[in-house]
C-alpha cells in the first residue's frame, strides 16, 4: 500500500450498492444509483472504477466537483489524469497533497477525472474516446439525451453508464429513463436519508422558520420548473430577507460555521456585507469567483477563518466539509433536488456536533416538506411541479418567538420547547382537523360509522325489481367489500409500524390523514375502485419504508 494512502472500508449498503451494480450490468447498459447526500455517493464511485480494469471517464460540472472526485479516487489509490482547465487540475493536486501528502494525478493514467464542458470539446477523432469502457456522471439528475452531459456520455461509443445522485428527479419533470428523456435503464436505490440518520451516518437537523417579508407573487416559473432568476431577484430586493438573514443567524445560530443560499451575487454581496457589519466573517463565493480565489476562500472557511459563505447555487451540489453546522435558506426554489442538496450540507457527521440547524427565510421547508421524509424513486417523468403520492407531512411552526422550529402538523405540541400547537379552525369536517377523528362532531362521526357498517353487512335490495337488478348490486357489492377487506389489512399493517415505531393511535391517524389525504375513517367507506387505488399507495409506502409482514 502507498504510505499515506487513506483505506476506506465499504459500509454495508454500500458494498451492496457496489455489488447490485456489477449484477445489473449483465443485463442493462447504463445505471442510476441514488444515496442521500452525504451517503457515501463518491466512494462508491472509487470502490468500482477502481475494480474496473479498462480506461475510465469520470465526469462533473464544475471545478470542486472535479476535484472531490479525484480525491475520492485518490484515497483508493487509483491513478488519474485530469481533463479540464488548469485551475481544476491545480485544486486537485492541492486537495490530494493537502490529505494524502501526495497526488495521484498522472497524465498518462488510464482513468480520468473530466469537466464536462472540456470534455465535449474533445476532438470526436481522439482513439482515447474509444478505448472507455465505463463512462461515470456525479450529479447525475442533470444527464438528458440532448444537453451537455448526455452529448457527453455519447461520446463514448463503447461504454457503459453510471449516474450518481441523491435527487433523481428534475423540476422540469423530464425523466432520467431511456424510455423518457435520459439515458439509465435501471434504478439502484441506497437507504434513505432518515435511516442514514437512525444509523449515525448522518447528523439530525431542526429547522426554524423566521418567515422574511418576500413576496413572490409576481415570481414567474420558468421552463425549468424553478423561479424566474430575474423576477426573483427584483422580489428580494423589496424583501426584509438580508437583515433577518443576519439578525435570525445571531439569535439561533452565532459562532457556527454557515452556508447561506442567495439569489445571486448582487444579493449575496449584500448579505456578506451585512454579516461582516454585525462582526461576523463572511465572503462570497459563486460561478463568477475565480478558480483560484474560491479554492482559497473554502480553505479559511474550513479553518474557521471564515463562519459565513454566502453563495449562489455553488454549493448545492457535491460540496464536502462536515464542519458546516448550519445552512441558511435566502432563496427560494421550487425544485426539490435544489432543496435537499442545498438542506444536505449541514448534515454530515462531525465529532461534537449533535444536529445540523437549518435556518429558512423563503418558506422552502414548508413548501417540499422534510428531506427525509420516505419517497418513491422513477425514472419516468412527471407533470412539471407536482409531488404526487409522494407529498410530506405539512410543517407547523412553533408558535414560541424564540424557537420558530418547525415540526410535523401531527404533534400536539413543538418537540423542541413544548409550545402547544393551535387547536383547529373547524371541528365540522375531517378536511379542517387534520384527520383527527376525536374532534369530530357526532354527526359527523354517525354518518361515516353508519356507511363502514353498511359495506360489513349485507346488501340491500330495492323492492319490485328483477333478478338482474340485484344480480348487479350483490356484484358491485361483494366488489366494494372485497376492496376493503385489503385496503383495511393495508391498513392495519401501516398502523402496527406506527405503534412500533412508538406513536399511539390519534398521532397515527393523523398522520395517515397527512400521508394519504383521507382520514381513516372515510378511507373505510370508499367504493372498490377507490379502495385499490389507495391500498396501492399505503403498500407502496409500506415498500420504501422497508415494512414487511411477519412470515
Amino acid at each position: 500500500m502507498p504510505p499515506h494512502m487513506t483505506v476506506h472500508v465499504a459500509r454495508s449498503y454500500q458494498a451492496a450498492l457496489i455489488e447490485q451494480a456489477f449484477q445489473e450490468w449483465r443485463s442493462s447498459q447504463n445505471l442510476l444509483i441514488v444515496l442521500p447526500t452525504g451517503g457515501g455517493k463518491s466512494f462508491i464511485v472509487a470502490a468500482i472504477v477502481s475494480r474496473w480494469n479498462s480506461p475510465v471517464a469520470v465526469i462533473a460540472h464544475r471545478a470542486e466537483l472535479v476535484a472531490q472526485l479525484a480525491l475520492a479516487l485518490a484515497r483508493e489509490g487509483v491513478r488519474h489524469r485530469i481533463i479540464g482547465a488548469s485551475g481544476a487540475r491545480s485544486l486537485c493536486v492541492t486537495m490530494q497533497m493537502d490529505e494524502l501528502k501526495r497526488s495521484y494525478v498522472d497524465a498518462n493514467a488510464k482513468v480520468a477525472v473530466c469537466s464536462v464542458d472540456t470534455l465535449i470539446k474533445v476532438a470526436p477523432s481522439d482513439p482515447w474516446l474509444r478505448q472507455v469502457t465505463l463512462w461515470v456522471q456525479d450529479e447525475a439528475h442533470h444527464v438528458l439525451k440532448n444537453n451537455k452531459w448526455g452529448k457527453a456520455a455519447a461520446l463514448f461509443p463503447h461504454a457503459r453508464g453510471l449516474g450518481v445522485t441523491a435527487t433523481p428527479l428534475r423540476a422540469d419533470g423530464q425523466g432520467l429513463g431511456r424510455h423518457a428523456d435520459g439515458l439509465f435503464d435501471a434504478l439502484l436505490v441506497g437507504p434513505s436519508m432518515r435511516e442514514l440518520i437512525e444509523q449515525g451516518f448522518l447528523t439530525d437537523y431542526r429547522v426554524c422558520i423566521p418567515l422574511s417579508q418576500i413576496d413572490l407573487s409576481g415570481v414567474t416559473v420558468t421552463s425549468s420548473g424553478d423561479y424566474s432568476p430575474v423576477k426573483l431577484a427584483t422580489a428580494r430586493k423589496r424583501s426584509t430577507i438580508t437583515g433577518d438573514v443576519v439578525a435570525n443567524y445571531l439569535k439561533f445560530s452565532a459562532g457556527r460555521l454557515g452556508v447561506t443560499f442567495d439569489c445571486n451575487v448582487e444579493a449575496a454581496t449584500e448579505t456578506a456585507a451585512a454579516y461582516r457589519a454585525a462582526g461576523v466573517p463572511a465572503e462570497v463565493v459563486s460561478g463568477e469567483t475565480p478558480d483560484a480565489l474560491r479554492a482559497q476562500i473554502q480553505r479559511r472557511f474550513a479553518r474557521r477563518e471564515l463562519l459565513q459563505l454566502v453563495n449562489v447555487d455553488l454549493f448545492g451540489e457535491g460540496y464536502d466539509l462536515p464542519a458546516i453546522e448550519t445552512v441558511a435558506f435566502a432563496r427560494p426554489t421550487m425544485s426539490y433536488g435544489l432543496y435537499v442538496q442545498q438542506f444536505g450540507r449541514a448534515c454530515r457527521p462531525m465529532e461534537g456536533k449533535d444536529h445540523a440547524l437549518i435556518i429558512d427565510h423563503v418558506d422552502n421547508c414548508r413548501k417540499h416538506g422534510r428531506p427525509d421524509a420516505p419517497r418513491v424513486w422513477s425514472l419516468d417523468g412527471r407533470e412539471r411541479r407536482t409531488r404526487g403520492p409522494n407529498d410530506a407531512i405539512p410543517l407547523r411552526i412553533c408558535a414560541n418567538q424564540d424557537c420558530l422550529s418547525a415540526y410535523e402538523r401531527v404533534l400536539p405540541a413543538c418537540p423542541y420547547c413544548n409550545e402547544p400547537a393551535p387547536p383547529p379552525s373547524s371541528r365540522s369536517s375531517p378536511e379542517y382537523v387534520d384527520g383527527d377523528l376525536y374532534l369530530l362532531d357526532p354527526a359527523a362521526l354517525s354518518r361515516m360509522l353508519g356507511e363502514v357498517d353498511r359495506i360489513d353487512r349485507a346488501p340491500v335490495f330495492p323492492t319490485n325489481v328483477g333478478a338482474d337488478v340485484t344480480g348487479a348490486i350483490r356484484k358491485r357489492h361483494l366488489e366494494r367489500q372485497a376492496a376493503q377487506v385489503a385496503l383495511r389489512d393495508a391498513m392495519a399493517l401501516w398502523g402496527g409500524w406506527q405503534q412500533a415505531l412508538g406513536r399511539d393511535v390519534r398521532e397515527a391517524q393523523r398522520r395517515f390523514f397527512f400521508r394519504f389525504h383521507v382520514d381513516v375513517m372515510t378511507a373505510k367507506a370508499l367504493g372498490a375502485r377507490e379502495a385499490q387505488t389507495l391500498q396501492k399507495r399505503i403498500e407502496d409506502d409500506l415498500l420504501v419504508n422497508r415494512v414487511r409482514r411477519a412470515t
